[in-house]
């Protein structure tokens, strides 16, 4: 479907010049009356009479009182034909744009129910869940690296409970207060559904 509909007598306009410009009416020839130009194209008088106007104001025609329209330019018409074609490009091409709008419009529509199903089926499994571990691994220096749990106020400052640590290749179970924290040391912990964020924050916020 085309974002705006060409009216008729441009229509009808057109194909009298695409006949001009492949030469099957020639330069000097007298063209259909306007009655029989609507009979023609099964349109009414007024809508042949627009079309011969349009092509008159191209100078692709000249409309002769008494003797009828005389073609008069074919190098005209072909130009206009080429316009007509940029035309013809340029909306097809916002076609594609807004078909291609629709299409991700309903894409982002559906990547947000989906997301928001994640969302809630995490919760969900987080609250049925709750004392499934979350793991997290530091990976990065921080400043708080190198205390001990103890030291750090973890527990306090992220309400996470540290049931495991894994350090190099030994897995502490139930560490105390006392369990120092390196960078590579993966924590496992349980807590609330946000405390993975709260624990990034807390190692790697200034």
């Amino acid at each position: 479907m085309r974002v705006a509909r060409q009216p008729r007598y441009q229509q009808i306009a057109r194909l009298i010049a695409d006949k001009i410009a492949r030469n099957e009416l020639k330069v000097g020839e007298k063209i259909y009356a306007r009655s029989t130009l609507a009979t023609t194209f099964g349109v009414s008088p007024e809508t042949a009479r627009k079309a011969i106007s349009v092509l008159s104001d191209l100078g692709i025609v000249d409309p002769v009182h008494g003797s009828g329209v005389i073609v008069v330019s074919r190098q005209k018409a072909q130009e206009h034909l080429e316009q007509y074609q940029e035309v013809e490009t340029i909306q097809d091409l916002q076609e594609q744009i807004l078909e291609s709008v629709v299409r991700q419009q309903s894409e982002l529509a559906n990547f947000s129910t989906i997301l928001d199903k994640l969302v809630d089926q995490t919760e969900h499994f987080q609250k049925a869940n709750p004392l499934t571990p979350i793991e997290f691994e530091l990976v990065e220096q921080s400043p708080k690296l190198g205390k001990t749990l103890g030291e750090m106020n973890l527990w306090q400052n992220t309400g996470a409970t540290i049931v495991a640590i894994l350090q190099k290749e030994e897995l502490i179970v139930s560490p105390g207060p006392y369990a120092t924290i390196n960078q590579g040391d993966t924590l496992y912990f349980v807590g609330a559904s946000n405390t993975l964020q709260i624990i990034q924050n807390f190692f790697y916020t200034k």
